[in-house]
């Protein structure tokens, strides 16, 4: 860690060197579009451990994520186990509470009703399997879209204001009110619980207000009439942070990857500097399919993965600099950022050639970790260095 004029220098010489790259605007993109587990899964109930261990953070975090469902099937996450075990890959992004507000494992305090969803019943001893083969385990909470607890607690949902009830978006799913903080304490809870199961880090995702939908009709009746969506968010950041800073969990964020080049909310509450203060790993979903035809001059962004994933993240690395020039809220020369990239079709083919362009950017932006999406849980192998060939460039 360097502090002074050295510093200081540091961070002129990067700005000098990116700066250029701010000037690349990006239109606004859709939501990402997670696609919704089945329920046919069966899990399987072992012994647990009696003893709970973690994985520390690896310097370069390089995760795939890996459903509930997915991880309550044993011949499926044993392949993915062996996948990453075999690659240069060493992360794993578990869902603890998905789309549907399901809790992915039993116990928990937070969980007041099954949900629909896939649940893992040998959860804690699955994550120990993993630990013993030093992989670091992630637990995403999909946050703020709760069907389940807006219909056990409507009182914290986003309103109608046509109708008085539950607000839904074009999906049918509902949302828990930002500004809702009993929710706030179930979400604490939920992480808390989570991290005393072994998993390491706790990615938030939908840290949000809702995005489609007739917008208009949204009633936020826990907000006062002088508060913004961006600093209700970062009221609920700032919660997060004050209530889980000594437990010893680690938390990430995941944020709109137009949060790279935009300085407003896009109406949805996020901002990039309003969440880095508060997470050890913020994480813009880059997905190059998700940016706008005509992006950069692209007639399909989609095929264009490098530009979009480097600009993007470059542009992050700066604002991030800055950030912590101007409020010298951390010393540090380390960043926080760490994109979530694509290994799926949509807008174009993605293969080997389209996930490693976009790992390359990652690391052309100065950036050492990634993690990987696919909600289908079927990844381009080919794409991830063989664990020989890593451990050799490492040496």
């Amino acid at each position: 860690m360097k502090k002074g004029g050295v510093r200081t220098i540091l961070f002129v010489t990067v700005g000098i060197i990116f700066l250029p790259l701010v000037y690349f605007g990006l239109s606004y993109f859709t939501e990402t579009k997670y696609a919704s587990p089945s329920n046919v899964y069966t899990s399987i109930s072992t012994t647990t451990p009696s003893f709970i261990r973690h994985v520390a953070t690896p310097a370069s975090t390089k995760g795939i994520y890996m459903t509930s469902c997915v991880a309550g099937t044993p011949s499926w996450r044993e392949k993915l186990t062996n996948f990453i075990d075999t690659t240069e890959l060493n992360s794993v992004v578990i869902d603890i509470k998905d789309y549907s507000g399901t809790i992915s494992f039993p116990g928990s305090s937070a969980q007041e009703s099954k949900g629909n969803g896939c649940q893992v019943t040998d959860m804690k001893s699955f994550i120990q399997k993993l630990h013993d083969r030093d992989i670091y385990v992630i637990g995403r909470i999909a946050v703020f879209q709760d069907p389940l607890e807006t219909k056990l607690h409507p009182e914290w949902a986003v309103k109608s204001k046509s109708t008085g009830d539950v607000w839904k978006d074009y999906k049918g799913l509902s949302f828990i009110d930002v500004s809702a903080k009993p929710y706030w304490d179930h979400v604490v809870t939920l992480a808390k619980d989570s991290y005393n199961i072994g998993f390491d880090e706790i990615n938030f995702d939908y840290i949000r207000y809702p995005s489609d939908g007739d917008l208009k009709d949204m009633n936020f009746t826990w907000s006062t009439a002088s508060s913004t969506k961006a600093s209700n968010l970062e009221k609920f950041f700032s919660y997060l942070h004050d209530n889980l800073k000594n437990t010893g969990v680690k938390t990430s964020a995941d944020v709109f990857g137009l949060t790279t080049l935009s300085y407003d909310d896009l109406g949805i509450g996020q901002v990039l500097e309003k969440a880095l203060p508060y997470f050890d790993f913020v994480d813009p979903m880059v997905y190059p399919s998700h940016y706008a035809d005509g992006t950069q001059g692209f007639a399909n962004p989609a095929e264009h993965p490098y530009d979009i994933v480097v600009r993007s993240m470059a542009t992050a690395r700066i604002r991030e600099l800055l950030l912590y020039i101007n409020t010298g809220i951390s010393t540090s020369t380390e960043s926080k950022l760490r994109p979530w990239l694509q290994d799926f079709d949509l807008g174009a083919n993605y293969g080997s050639p389209e996930v490693k362009a976009q790992i390359k950017a990652t690391n052309d932006a100065s950036l050492p970790s990634w993690l990987v999406w696919d909600a289908g849980n079927i990844y381009t192998q080919e794409a991830y260095l063989p664990e020989e060939t890593h451990l050799t460039k490492q040496q």
